[in-house]
């Protein structure tokens, strides 16, 4: 099996790139800086000169943030996806989508892949939505949609909300007890890989396999980080989202990006849990229950784990 992979310098990309080759695949792994082992290709500038013949291609390259210039957005998720689909116009695609393209503004249920919402909190929502258009234009395209990527590797959802830690207290949004069925790095992995070679298209959720408590997930977070003293506090999600809708239009004068989010709020505050019945049935997965072992050691240095967006080529 021979397979390219954008975004292989990033999380996703990077843990697809390396379980590809222990499987003994071949992978011809895409970053936008020049590092070694990957070729360099600036997605959003349209197809690179030589494309090589392949048996998949694996688009996981995207950039994330809660905020920031849409144009940045449409430029790398929209027009990098169609150009991923143009460059491999007959070999299987699988594109690595996100939950954020569900409606926002009410709980997800044990929701199974329904369409895109058509309306967003945030660029970085609508512009996943319209590169999974992208990709179900190709035609041999499978859209994977996981929620809340976490794991070794990873620098932006627990890290990010572990280091808003202050005086001893951490808050969040919600209460304790909002469910949400989190994805972890293997299952999302293993679903990339079984994507590969299966012939379903198509969107499919993909997350861990029950949901979990958001407090009990940040209270066992904080205990592997050494944090076990610090109390936990939630701000309800019509007072946050308040908060946050103040924030977002003091960000849109100063263009500096808001501590909190509308899109965080909705993201966190409400349940956001999925029916992960394709996922099973049709392409073989058997995903494993949420574990954060090892946490300790896979956050790392909580002071620079804050970034304000990441860029995943």
């Amino acid at each position: 099996m021979r397979i390219a992979v954008t975004g292989a310098s990033g999380f996703v990309g990077g843990a697809v790139a390396a379980a590809a080759e222990e499987r003994g695949w071949e992978v011809l792994g895409y970053g936008r800086r020049p590092l070694p082992g990957l070729s360099v290709w600036d997605l959003g500038a349209g197809k690179p000169p030589s494309p090589p013949d392949v048996d998949a291609v694996v688009h996981a390259a995207a950039h994330v943030a809660d905020w920031g210039p849409a144009e940045l957005f449409h430029r790398v998720n929209v027009h990098g996806t169609e150009a991923v689909a143009a460059t491999f116009p007959r070999v299987r695609l699988v594109h690595i989508s996100s939950s954020s393209i569900y409606p926002w503004w009410q709980p997800c249920v044990d929701r199974p892949e329904e369409p895109a919402a058509g309306r967003y909190l945030n660029a970085y929502a609508s512009s996943k939505a319209l590169a999974e258009a992208a990709a179900l234009r190709h035609g041999n395209a499978l859209i994977l949609r996981p929620h809340g990527v976490y794991g070794p590797g990873d620098r932006t959802l627990l890290p990010r909300l572990i280091s808003n830690v202050n005086h001893g207290r951490l808050l969040s949004v919600g209460g304790p007890d909002v469910r949400h069925q989190l994805t972890s790095i293997g299952n999302l992995v293993g679903a990339v890989l079984a994507a590969c070679t299966s012939d379903i298209t198509g969107p499919v959720n993909v997350a861990d396999r029950r949901p979990v408590a958001l407090g009990a997930v940040l209270r066992e977070v904080l205990d592997a980080t050494g944090r076990a003293d610090v109390e936990l506090g939630f701000i309800p999600v019509r007072a946050a989202m308040a908060l946050a809708a103040s924030l977002d239009a003091v960000a849109g004068v100063t263009r500096k990006q808001p501590r909190l989010t509308r899109y965080a709020v909705s993201q966190l505050g409400f349940e956001r849990t999925y029916c992960t019945r394709r996922l099973r049935e049709e392409l073989g997965i058997d995903p494993v229950q949420s574990s954060f072992a090892g946490a300790g050691q896979w956050i790392g240095d909580l002071g620079s784990a804050h970034p304000a967006r990441k860029t995943k080529y």
